[in-house]
C-alpha cells in the first residue's frame, strides 16, 4: 500500500497532507479567500501559487498531496511539478473522481461541480487523471460518499474498481454531510470476491464536526488509512473567524488557532494523514505548526464545547458562499 512510505519520512510533519482544493480553481467556499489571493487569479497565477506550496511542503517533510477532478487545474498543476521535480519519488499522490468541475474557471458561475458516481464518469475520470498524472497516482477515491450513493451498490463498478486495485492502484473513497458515519460502514461492507474493495477513506473531522469519529476507529481497525479533510472547517476555525474557546487556547499556546485545530486532529489514534488546505505559505507554516502543539486536558476540555450537531454544521458549511 502507498501511504506505507509516509512511516519512512524523518520529520515531525510527516502525517499532515496538503490538499489543493483551495488552490486548483479560482473559486472556493473557504472564509477569507479573497485576503488569501486577491483579484488576480488567473490559471498561471494559481498555477505559480501551487508549485510554490508544493515546494514549502515537500522541504518541510510533507510527502502526501490530494487533488480531484474537481479541484479545477489541481491534477494539472500537481502533475506540472512533478514532472519538474523527477527527483521527488518517495511522494504519495491522490485524486478523486465523482464529481465534473463546471465552472469554467469563474468565482460566480451558477453551479460550480456536478455530482455523478456513474460507471461512465469513473471511466472517463480516470482517463482524464491518467492522461495527466500517469504512474505518479496512488490513491483514487469515490468523492463524497453518502450513504445513498449508487457507488456503494453499483457490482460493476466495484469490479472495474477491484481490476484498477489488482493493477496496483490503491482505491479508496471520501465522505461528506451529516450521515458520514453511515456511509463509512456501508463502504466498509463493500466487497468484491470476498475482499473489501477499500483501503483508504478521507473523511471530515473538526473541532465542530466529530461525529465520524467511531466509524473512521472501525476503518483504522479493519486496515484502512484514514485521511481527514477539512480540519479547519473551511476557515471558520481560522482567526478571525474563530471561537473564542479556541483562540483562547490559541493564545495559551503561543501559536495559532489553525496549528490549535489540526493538533486536535492529529491526537487521534486512527487519524493517518491529516490535510493541510493552506491557500498562502503564511497559512502553511502555521498549519505545520500543529505537529508540537501540546494540549493539556483542561484546554481539551474547553474545545470539546464547540463540537456542533452534525446537521447544524453541515447546513451552516452548505450555506457558505463561493468566492
Amino acid at each position: 500500500m502507498p501511504f506505507a512510505r509516509l512511516a519512512t519520512a524523518t520529520t515531525p510533519t510527516c502525517h499532515i497532507g496538503l490538499g489543493l482544493a483551495a488552490v486548483g480553481r479560482p473559486g472556493y467556499i473557504n472564509l477569507g479567500r479573497d485576503e488569501d489571493l486577491g483579484d488576480n487569479r488567473s490559471v498561471e497565477t494559481l498555477r505559480a501559487r501551487t508549485h510554490e506550496l508544493l515546494d514549502a511542503a515537500y522541504a518541510q517533510g510533507v510527502r502526501y498531496f490530494d487533488a480531484a477532478r474537481s479541484y479545477g487545474r489541481s491534477e494539472e498543476f500537481l502533475a506540472d511539478w512533478l514532472n519538474d521535480n523527477p527527483g521527488r519519488n518517495d511522494v504519495v499522490i491522490g485524486s478523486k473522481w465523482g464529481y465534473t468541475y463546471t465552472a469554467d474557471w469563474t468565482t460566480d458561475a451558477e453551479q460550480h461541480e456536478v455530482k455523478d458516481h456513474s460507471l461512465a464518469t469513473y471511466e472517463r475520470q480516470r482517463a482524464e487523471t491518467a492522461a495527466l498524472l500517469g504512474d505518479h497516482l496512488d490513491l483514487y477515491q469515490i468523492h463524497s460518499v453518502t450513504p445513498d450513493s449508487p457507488a456503494l451498490t453499483d457490482k460493476e463498478l466495484h469490479f472495474k474498481l477491484a481490476e484498477a486495485a489488482a493493477q496496483g492502484l490503491t482505491v479508496g473513497f471520501s465522505t461528506s454531510g451529516p450521515a458520514q458515519a453511515d456511509a463509512i460502514r456501508a463502504a466498509l461492507a463493500v466487497t468484491v470476491d470476498g475482499e473489501p474493495l477499500f483501503r483508504a477513506v478521507q473523511s471530515t473531522y473538526n473541532a465542530l464536526e466529530t461525529s465520524a469519529a467511531p466509524a473512521l476507529a472501525e476503518a483504522h481497525d479493519a486496515g484502512l488509512t484514514v485521511i481527514v479533510k477539512e480540519g479547519m472547517a473551511n476557515g471558520r476555525l481560522a482567526q478571525p473567524h474563530a471561537p473564542d474557546a479556541l483562540k483562547a487556547v490559541a493564545a495559551e499556546t503561543s501559536l495559532g488557532c489553525d496549528a490549535v485545530a489540526l493538533a486536535l486532529i492529529l491526537r487521534q489514534p486512527w487519524a493517518g494523514v491529516v490535510l493541510s488546505g493552506a491557500a498562502t505559505l503564511g497559512q502553511l507554516a502555521s498549519n505545520l505548526h500543529a505537529a508540537v502543539v501540546d494540549l493539556d486536558e483542561d484546554q481539551l476540555t474547553r474545545l470539546a464545547t464547540l463540537v456542533e450537531e452534525p446537521q447544524e454544521y453541515w447546513a451552516k458549511r452548505g450555506s457558505l458562499p463561493w468566492h
